[in-house]
């Protein structure tokens, strides 16, 4: 009984409630954005592990509309033909920055690829989790952050916006696969900065930016065709009504919370057991030739 009592609520919210206007998001107001095609029991699980507030409010995100925003970025397949990863988010006070953790069930987009992307969107100020009932690629998770964010903020998000943002993501988690996540997020941060300091006119002038910050900043190799897919996508950039400067501060403002979590006796304290687990596991890996 109870079940069906949330699958009718759930489903009443999702059919008529999506079309109200909620756009005057506070701090502490939370929407959730569920995969289109989960079950109600899957939808229920999720809503649970978020430990959704009561008042929360709950849109959903299709798979062809993560389609539209990146079909032409990664194939089909990849895409896939259903829509489960689900997303909630928490406003926070204004300067508080993004905040994006993901379950272990999204196998492929990093929570920094994430907040780097929504950064580019224009997205701040908020506390985000990701997650999907069983191994997801989490695709669907940007595109559904983006609906959420317009539905409860009212602020129109451009669809070339969307569309570039999605694509960051995507070239993001490819170049994490050849040099790191790590690596691979500092090189296009890197870029995002210089793009937003420099405002190149021309293609041209982005991919010596490009060239300039591979070749000079970081101990990697990039291929001519990965080369051009950035330029590709930061010669979209360039063009489009992106707020650069609030993206060079939140890049910065990121970049300054991890070095002062990493400076707190919190950080001192994971680095430190953190270090005591790598010598553990290579005195234990040194034993096995021992023996």
């Amino acid at each position: 009984m109870r079940r069906s009592i949330i699958s009718i609520f759930l489903l009443f919210i999702i059919t008529f409630g999506s079309t109200a206007i909620f756009a005057d998001a506070a701090v502490g107001d939370v929407i959730i954005s569920l995969g289109a095609d989960l079950t109600e029991i899957e939808k229920e699980s999720i809503l649970k592990e978020f430990n959704a507030p009561d008042n929360a409010y709950i849109i959903e995100t299709t798979n062809q509309e993560e389609h539209e925003y990146l079909g032409d970025v990664i194939p089909t397949g990849k895409i896939g033909n259903k829509a489960i990863s689900s997303i909630m988010i928490t406003y926070t006070e204004k300067g508080s920055g993004l905040k994006v953790n993901t379950s272990d069930k999204i196998t492929y987009i990093t929570e920094r690829n994430y907040a780097n992307a929504l950064i580019t969107a224009g997205v701040e100020d908020a506390d985000i989790k990701i997650t999907a009932p069983k191994n997801a690629t989490g695709t669907a998770a940007l595109t559904g952050i983006m609906k959420a964010y317009e539905v409860s903020t009212g602020e129109v998000i451009d669809d070339d916006i969307k569309k570039v943002a999605n694509e960051e993501m995507i070239r993001t988690a490819e170049l994490g696969e050849l040099v790191g996540n790590d690596v691979a997020t500092e090189l296009i941060n890197k870029i995002k900065q210089e793009i937003a300091k420099k405002k190149p006119k021309t293609k041209e002038e982005v991919r010596d930016i490009i060239i300039n910050i591979v070749d000079n900043n970081f101990n990697v190799k990039l291929s001519d065709e990965q080369i051009e897919k950035l330029v590709a996508l930061f010669d979209k950039m360039k063009n489009l009504d992106i707020n650069w400067n609030q993206v060079y501060n939140q890049i910065e403002n990121i970049a300054k919370k991890t070095t002062e979590y990493l400076s707190s006796e919190q950080g001192q304290s994971f680095l430190q057991s953190l270090k005591s687990f790598l010598n553990a596991l290579i005195d234990w890996i040194a034993s096995l030739f021992k023996s």
